[in-house]
Order: C-alpha cells, then structure tokens, then sequence
C-alpha cells in the first residue's frame, strides 16, 4: 500500500491525469495479480468529502521481492513520486482475508502471525439507498479512531467517493486492534447497523502483518513508535 501526497495546484491536477494514465501502467506490468488506484476523504480520512491531495496505489504482488522491486524501479512509481511531496510505502503479508473487491478475492492467505504491527483494511460498495445510513454512522468512528492513542497510521481512501470506501490503519500488535474493532462503542456498533440493514453490495475484510515499510508520512515512518516500544 502506497500513499502519495501532492501540496502544489499542479502536481493534483497532474495525479488526477494519472488516474487514467497509470491504469496502462498496471496493465503491463507481469508481477502484479490486482491493483487500485484510490483518492482520500479529508480529516481523519474516513469522510465522503475528497481530499485532493492525497492518493493511494495498492498493488498485491507475487512475492515481497517483486514488490520491493516495483515499487523501486516502476516507472509509475517512480513517476508519482517525482510529482509528490512526499509518499510512503508499507509491505504487507495477508494474515486473513474474506469477501470480495470487484468481483475478486485479490488477497491470498500467506503469513503466519508473529509479533510486530498489524494492519486491518475493509473495503465496501454501498448500496444507494444506504449511503444515508451508513455515512451518518462516520463522524463517531471517525472521532473513536482520532482519540485511539495505539493506531500508529489510519486513512481513508476509496475509488468513487460516497460509494466504495476503504478503510486501513496500522495497530502495534493484536490485542489492541482487535479491542477497538469489537468493544462496545462506535466501530462495533456500525458492525452491528451494516449486518441488520444489509447496507454493502460487496464487502471484504482483510488483515495483515506489517513487513516494512520505506519513505515517510508527516515528516516520519509512522512504524517508528512501535520499533521505539518494542526496543
């Protein structure tokens, strides 16, 4: 997963070219088994409001070594990181995953749990008739995110705004992600609403173990206060 931020008027009238653009990128390249290019919500990131200024790739690769390759040497990549101010990128190997993404189970179940920082993504096409309910459930996960002291990164992202929306964070071990995604508040609670209401056309769950990561993200890798903890 790889996240670009792009501060000038030029480089985000640039990266929305790219939408398109990299698309050809993508198709050519051997390695790679799925990919998708996805905007951000503004805030915390889980918002419907567009962020024009930050843009995530996600890539799943056939291997870690093929990954590190692309994203070093890619010309997509490194063409995106020519136009960004700045842009980080975390390896992941998929501890769990169910549910589909356009029409694909694009994640493959290869890591055996150790310890280290896990990442949780879940990813939705919301019925019309439900993007009322669902993103009036938003502002009281969003502030639960925003007050949790263990996610080390947290982001929205999502391919057309309002309908498919994606969520990813980064938990410095088990324990306390798994607290947040099942205690009785917010997160739990919209769990709840989505299942009774059957609000998702298409809906996947996925977690990872964090391999490492390369670049920065405001300045640091948000991967520093866990190797500070662990240390």
């Amino acid at each position: 997963m790889s996240f670009f931020r792009f501060d000038s008027v030029l480089a985000r009238v640039w990266v929305l070219g790219q939408m398109g653009a990299a698309r050809l990128d993508f198709a050519r390249m051997p390695d790679v088994t799925f990919w998708k290019l996805c905007g951000s919500g503004v805030g915390e990131g889980f918002t419907p409001k567009p962020n024009t200024a930050v843009w995530a790739i996600l890539a799943v690769w056939k291997d870690e070594d093929s990954a590190r390759r692309a994203i070093d040497a890619a010309a997509v990549y490194t063409r995106w990181r020519s136009h960004a101010s700045e842009s980080w990128t975390v390896f992941l190997s998929t501890l769990s995953a169910r549910g589909e993404w356009s029409g694909k189970a694009p994640f493959s179940e290869t890591e055996t749990r150790r310890d280290g920082p896990l990442a949780a993504l879940t990813r939705a096409t919301i019925k019309p008739t439900a993007l009322r309910h669902f993103w009036g459930q938003e502002p009281a996960i969003s502030a639960a995110i925003g007050r949790n002291r263990d996610v080390l990164f947290k982001i929205g992202i999502g391919e057309v705004p309002f309908l498919h929306q994606v969520t990813f964070s980064i938990w410095p071990d088990a324990k306390s992600m798994f607290e947040f995604a099942r205690a009785g508040g917010p997160h739990a609670e919209a769990i709840r609403r989505v299942r009774e209401g059957g609000w998702f056309r298409e809906e996947l769950y996925a977690r990872f173990q964090v391999l490492g990561a390369t670049g920065t993200w405001a300045g640091m890798n948000p991967l520093a206060q866990s190797e500070r903890t662990a240390a």
